[in-house]
């Protein structure tokens, strides 16, 4: 068990420290960091945004004399905040996770890694931790920020309802990275990867839609598997334990079907 975790741990520092020292990974965070800054200003102060809608609210409420019902304004940003950046997530996401097999199979040292001592799940599982820890660093600014504007609100808003939204996008990122982990194992092309990611994703986050439109125990089924539904349901500040136990379920997928196609490979060099 030491060894597993010690080969966990060295795979991990190898792949996060990979992301530091990339171009590519820092031009990623960067248009994540100014389109989430856009969001917020966006939310919060645009034309349809938080407060001017409530400055309506309130002028017309005293214009006809009719008591406006409170509104929880930091509870609301939050909620709508997190639900772009759930988005945000389809078009990031795909991008920092389709190098972490193509590119190994692009300079040939992928072969080295199937013939190792070190155990595909041991690969997977801390190539799958870099990339997440690497992602979370992307969001500590945001989360800094978002404290920043509920932390004038009155009265304050519950630390519950921040955590569980939090969580809910890191778990969503998790399930993502390892679903696009999984398919950038099969190809050498990091473009493929990324392209075959996004629309998976794509297709698990709208497959609630789908079934809506699917009567019986199908639907119900598909309504299930979906990341959006949820998503939606830990941003709101409900703690759902079918909701952790289905991104924990996608992020083991990821990684076994991972270690899957790792040991094909392995097979076929033997």
């Amino acid at each position: 068990m030491g060894i597993v975790l010690s080969n966990i741990i060295a795979i991990y520092r190898r792949e996060l420290q990979s992301y530091f020292v990339s171009p590519l990974a820092y031009v990623i965070a960067g248009i994540f960091w100014f389109l989430s800054g856009l969001f917020l200003i966006m939310i919060l102060m645009g034309p349809d945004g938080i407060l001017p809608t409530i400055a309506a609210i309130d002028l017309q409420g005293q214009q006809m004399g009719v008591p406006v019902p409170p509104i929880d304004v930091s509870y609301e940003f939050i909620r709508a905040f997190l639900d772009r950046m759930g988005w945000l997530l389809l078009f990031v996401l795909p991008i920092l996770s389709m190098g972490l097999y193509a590119e190994e199979r692009k300079r040939g040292t992928l072969e080295l890694l199937a013939t190792s001592p070190i155990t595909n799940w041991a690969v997977a599982v801390g190539k799958l931790l870099g990339v997440l820890t690497f992602f979370i660093t992307m969001i500590v600014p945001l989360i800094a920020l978002e404290v920043f504007v509920i932390s004038q609100s009155n009265p304050p808003m519950s630390l519950t309802i921040l955590l569980l939204g939090h969580l809910g996008l890191i778990l969503l990122a998790a399930a993502i990275l390892s679903l696009g982990m999984f398919i950038s194992s099969l190809t050498d092309s990091t473009i493929i990867s990324a392209v075959f990611t996004f629309a998976v994703i794509l297709l698990l986050l709208f497959v609630d839609l789908i079934s809506k439109a699917i009567p019986g125990f199908i639907g119900e089924a598909l309504s299930y598997i979906s990341l959006l539904k949820h998503f939606n349901t830990l941003i709101q500040g409900i703690f759902d334990t079918s909701a952790i136990l289905l991104f924990a379920t996608y992020i083991f997928l990821g990684v076994f079907l991972t270690s899957q196609s790792i040991d094909t490979l392995r097979f076929q060099r033997q």
